[in-house]
């Protein structure tokens, strides 16, 4: 495979900032007034969260460039500090957003819908009570109040937890003067505590912050000193796993350190209430080496995330999206078992208009059905108590060949990911694990059935991971099929990821890091051929991010050919659009709405003869030259024909949809006087049940 090349710095919009940016769309929900209460309050939380993940990885990748004094930070030539300090500028307008549209939006309007946050200047009499035997019962058997000297230093601070700086005056009971303390909130507790219905307002949900609890009888917590003052802070730490592919024998027993380590590793954003005084925020950037420019003074909660679990609330349906039932692809209607029904024909579903359902049942059938032989699976992320991974325990135990090659280093889930591999292999599954410095993306299924005296494959490809519960909230298409070509290749792909060895050619499917990014450039190739021949060459492609170089610089040469482009990138967009003479083919949209646009998929129009595939890959490097991923082609006419209907959906979209300007920035697409088209709702209204 040749090295991909590099594109001019001009022509590379940076990572980070247009990661940045799409964190900016998302906020835009929680500003858009059209959207549910709870709904904005939710994308708010998002928000928080899409940010704590920036610092912990993006932004501490830089911290540590700047620090060795690395000369650039990638192609667009520019060098860490000048990305950090248009990081910075960004980063401080952003959460100066939130908490504004927190306090002065957000908050009154959910009141006044019978959702409020009781400060603690409000509480009742009959409030104050309650929540002062709530602090003694429940909060101080499992607080830990602590002050410091020589002997008891600054304790260590978990990533992300919230915590209080306490100002102190006065002797201990050892006669030793006192100046400052400190208390970590439970982790245990709920940080948002529903106030009991007695004492809250008619048909209201009224809610306390653990922190004013703790905050309002943080004295009670040191008698004999007199506290002046008490003021929340939280730490983000560099949460990177470092792994060496080199000298790594034990994948496991290493990252079970790596991830011990990062819960304490190198700080990178110090949080604090904005009212701390000016010495105790010096003392803690100080204690966790931090300069000034790592800090946000916050009006408000240090960790908007907190307020997430208030968005689930019930009996406030005016408050949030309607609720609707997935529906189900006409295949699947009646009561015939799912094998015969994929011995007859294939499946598409689009999650999660349609029900991740048939999927589960798949599994489930493969592990009670007698004649099925042999389960084989790549997981990535299942989320907590998977029925999948029941079945695959149940399958196991049964005596089938149960193989699931599990990515230890699916990041913020590898702890889950090692303790599910413990109950797999102690059910007697076959586990192996992705391997190191090539992260097993793919989402595949293969189930080997003994059927008319032959075996017979039936498979599962999907864009999106088996976890039952993003699968309300993520777009994704799943594929089933008994194909014996198809089968034959998910045979061959699952070989070579046990074994490490040569899969040898594939007829239907592409796998990263072997074939798929030396198809995808010849394939943008074939189009710029085309157009170069006085033909039209078109190509649309909807991932989640697209940043890897040589792709880039394949796509402005087919768009200075004539090729017409469109790229619907959810994320990170490193091209720059509408450059002319270069990329004024190239159209670049985005889609931000209720849910997270996640499937991908690539169309080639080939001179009228079409190909579709779903992968799970996006055009990253890391997806395309550093990760094992699948790509599998569509070539059923129906299934063919609601594909590109829906991708045509997406670029007609005038509600939900972001275009992306040569800058980097991007623009909402106003209606106009437009009629309204949302791809979101229509898929709700044509593919959904009916309600």
């Amino acid at each position: 495979m040749d090295a991909p090349a590099k594109p001019a710095a001009d022509l590379h919009v940076n990572r980070e900032l247009s990661q940045l940016e799409f964190n900016k769309r998302v906020f835009a929900q929680a500003l858009d007034a059209t959207v549910p209460l709870l709904e904005r309050l939710r994308f708010l939380c998002i928000t928080c969260t899409n940010l704590d993940e920036f610092f912990e990885i993006r932004v501490a990748v830089l911290k540590q460039q700047i620090e060795i004094g690395a000369a650039t930070q990638g192609p667009d030539k520019l060098t860490a500090q000048q990305v950090f300090d248009a990081l910075r500028h960004n980063m401080l307008d952003l959460v100066q957003q939130q908490y504004q549209l927190l306090n002065e939006v957000l908050l009154p309007e959910l009141a006044a819908a019978g959702v409020s946050f009781v400060e603690s200047a409000a509480w009742s009499d009959e409030q104050r009570t309650w929540l002062h035997k709530y602090f003694l019962e429940q909060v101080v058997p499992i607080l830990t109040p602590l002050t410091f000297d020589p002997s008891r230093p600054f304790p260590k601070v978990l990533n992300k937890s919230l915590n209080f700086i306490v100002r102190l005056e006065g002797k201990d009971a050892f006669g030793r003067r006192r100046h400052r303390g400190m208390v970590q909130a439970p982790r245990s507790l709920p940080r948002v505590i529903r106030l009991p219905n007695h004492l809250s307002s008619p048909d209201c949900h009224d809610y306390v912050f653990l922190s004013s609890i703790i905050r309002e009888h943080i004295d009670e917590l040191f008698p004999g000193l007199e506290v002046g003052g008490c003021y929340q802070f939280r730490i983000t730490r560099n949460s990177n796993l470092y792994v060496d592919d080199e000298e790594v024998s034990d994948l496991v027993h290493v990252l079970e350190g790596q991830l011990e380590a990062s819960r304490y590793g190198a700080a990178v954003r110090l949080e604090i209430g904005h009212e701390c005084p000016a010495d105790l925020q010096q003392f803690l950037l100080d204690h966790f080496q931090l300069q000034p420019h790592d800090m946000y003074l916050v009006q408000g909660p240090v960790n908007l995330n907190r307020l997430a679990t208030v968005c689930d609330i019930e009996n406030c349906p005016e408050l949030s999206y309607p609720a609707f039932t997935p529906g189900q692809p006409k295949e699947l209607l009646g009561n015939e078992n799912i094998f015969s029904i994929l011995a007859k024909k294939n499946v598409l579903l689009h999650h999660p208009y349609q029900s991740f359902a048939p999927t589960i049942d798949f599994i489930s059938s493969a592990a009670a059905d007698a004649s099925v032989l042999a389960i084989k699976m790549t997981l990535y992320r299942t989320g907590p108590d998977s029925p999948i991974v029941d079945d695959l325990v149940r399958a196991a135990r049964s005596g089938k060949e149960v193989t699931v090659i599990i990515e230890l280093m699916a990041r913020f889930d590898e702890a889950a990911n090692i303790s599910l591999a413990n109950r797999l292999q102690e059910a007697g599954a076959h586990v192996v694990y992705g391997l190191v410095g090539y992260k097993t993306h793919a989402k595949m299924t293969l189930v080997v059935r003994w059927e008319s005296g032959q075996l017979r494959r039936y498979v599962h490809l999907g864009t999106g991971n088996y976890h039952h519960a993003t699968t309300r909230v993520y777009t994704d298409y799943g594929y089933m099929s008994s194909s014996r070509r198809l089968g034959e290749d998910v045979h061959r792909v699952f070989m070579q990821l046990t074994s490490l060895t040569a899969a040898g050619e594939l007829s239907r499917m592409l796998t990263a890091p072997f074939t798929l990014y030396d198809a995808l450039i010849a394939k943008i190739k074939r189009e710029c051929d085309i157009a170069k021949a006085g033909r039209p060459g078109r190509i649309i492609v909807k991932v989640n991010a697209l940043s890897e170089a040589g792709i880039i610089n394949a796509l402005y040469e087919a768009s200075a050919a004539g090729v017409q482009i469109d790229l619907i990138v959810r994320g990170i967009c490193m091209l720059r659009p509408g450059v002319p003479g270069l990329s004024e083919n190239i159209r670049v949209r985005s889609i931000v709405g209720r849910f997270l646009e996640h499937s991908r998929v690539y169309f080639f129009a080939n001179e009228g003869k079409g190909e579709f595939y779903c992968s799970s890959a996006d055009w990253m490097e890391r997806n395309l030259l550093k990760r094992n991923e699948s790509c599998f082609e569509i070539r059923q006419k129906a299934m063919t024909k609601q594909i590109m209907h829906d991708l045509e959906l997406f670029l007609a979209d005038n509600c939900q949809a972001w275009t992306m300007q040569g800058d980097g920035s991007y623009e909402r697409v106003q209606l106009d006087g437009n009629t309204p088209i949302s791809a979101q709702e229509t898929f709700l209204r044509t593919l959904a049940a009916p309600s």
